[in-house]
């Protein structure tokens, strides 16, 4: 299981393990935060397109979806 902070969450690098769309490089581009200081929303941009894709962050733990850095 990838291991992360929350707080280190915005500007990280992460590949996919299946690409989405041809693609498997992402930079988390957005990180918002709610009141209770809960994660509401995280953005990945691909590295190629600049196409943006919302997702759960807790999603990055998963070593079959996400690898840490660009592999």
């Amino acid at each position: 299981m990838n291991i992360l902070s929350p707080k280190k969450l915005l500007n990280s690098k992460w590949t996919a393990t299946t690409p989405v769309d041809k693609e498997k490089h992402f930079l988390v581009v957005t990180v918002e935060v709610d009141d209770d200081q809960i994660i509401s929303e995280c953005v990945l941009q691909a590295v190629m397109s600049k196409r943006d894709i919302n997702i759960e962050w807790h999603d990055l733990k998963d070593p079959h979806q996400w690898v840490q850095g660009w592999k």
